[in-house]
């Protein structure tokens, strides 16, 4: 097992859980898991209302889960690295046990 972290790691990581704990949250990061999308494509994967996927995709990108970039006046979003996709297959593994 490994050491316990100091209090300040524990602290992100309980900030962590609890921003990938709201299910719209997880729609948006499955919906670019395997793909950059822009707001009206993830609108669509996710079936939300535009205002509710551009104020989580604001969390998102606060949380440093997504990043962006412009093309023209879309902005396209991915998820930031290798290890979001990871957490998510964590935890789908996890709550799949029988």
């Amino acid at each position: 097992m490994s050491e316990m972290p100091d209090e300040n790691t524990l602290d992100k990581m309980e900030d962590l859980l609890n921003i990938a704990s709201d299910c719209t949250r997880l729609k948006i990061l499955y919906a670019i898991s395997d793909k950059e999308a822009n707001v009206s494509e993830i609108v669509g994967a996710v079936g939300a209302s535009q205002s509710l996927v551009s104020h989580q995709l604001k969390v998102l990108r606060k949380a440093h889960l997504v990043i962006t970039h412009k093309e023209g006046h879309k902005v396209f979003y991915k998820l930031a690295d290798d290890h979001v996709i990871k957490l998510l297959d964590v935890v789908y593994d996890h709550v799949s046990e029988k």
